[in-house]
């Protein structure tokens, strides 16, 4: 379980392939800044840019670890198959402070950036979701972008997806990886935790007790 409140930024610095074939996935090893694995052990869970992963190995002399990351979830996320700059949050501890929201750190789909640009002292940016995620999305709702805890502040639904408008404050640009982002790039989502689980009493029919 996470937050959204993203504590490091890695890197992606090696990609090995765990096979020959597309049905293997990959081993990732990720570089962090200094003391950020002082707290981990083996078999921890870290979110990487919003996936959960188990840390299968840990080098603290050189601030690394490893993950390995199955076909399937290089098939549903986007930005854990190539070197390059992630969002990184270890799991929440009971007596941590909830300063995002709940995150579970299972990504629901891919968007894509159609808009980035600085308004103010801030940034908007707006996101292409499936349509299918739309339902989920509201007004000043939550959602996890590449892990990140953000308030929607718009939803537009379009004919084949939704269309989300998302403040950025200077603070969120300069400690996260979304300040790289740029009108085409994708993002992995996930939608809050408690719309799941309203979403799916209201759509289920209760059988009436005898």
């Amino acid at each position: 379980m996470f937050t959204g409140i993203i504590t490091g930024l890695g890197r992606i610095v090696a990609v090995q392939s765990l096979g020959s074939s597309s049905d293997h996935g990959k081993r990732l090893t990720v570089k962090t800044p200094a003391g950020f694995l002082d707290d981990v052990s083996l078999g921890d869970s870290i979110a990487l840019n919003g996936a959960c992963m188990t840390a299968t190995a840990l080098d603290h002399a050189h601030s690394q670890f490893s993950i390995d990351v199955s076909a399937e979830s290089l098939a549903k996320t986007c930005g854990l198959a190539e070197p390059g700059v992630i969002n990184l949050e270890k799991a929440l501890r009971a007596h941590d402070r909830l300063g995002g929201h709940i995150v579970a750190g299972h990504v629901d789909g891919i968007g894509s950036v159609t808009h980035f640009s600085q308004v103010g002292e801030s940034w908007e940016l707006r996101l292409l979701v499936p349509r299918e995620l739309g339902k989920y999305l509201a007004y000043k709702g939550s959602i996890a972008v590449n892990g990140v805890s953000l308030t929607v502040n718009r939803v537009t639904d379009l004919a084949t997806d939704s269309e989300i408008s998302i403040n950025l404050i200077p603070h969120t640009v300069q400690n996260t990886s979304l300040g790289q982002l740029a009108p085409g790039s994708q993002v992995n989502l996930e939608i809050d935790l408690i719309a799941r689980y309203v979403e799916r009493m209201l759509s289920t029919e209760v059988a009436p007790f005898v």
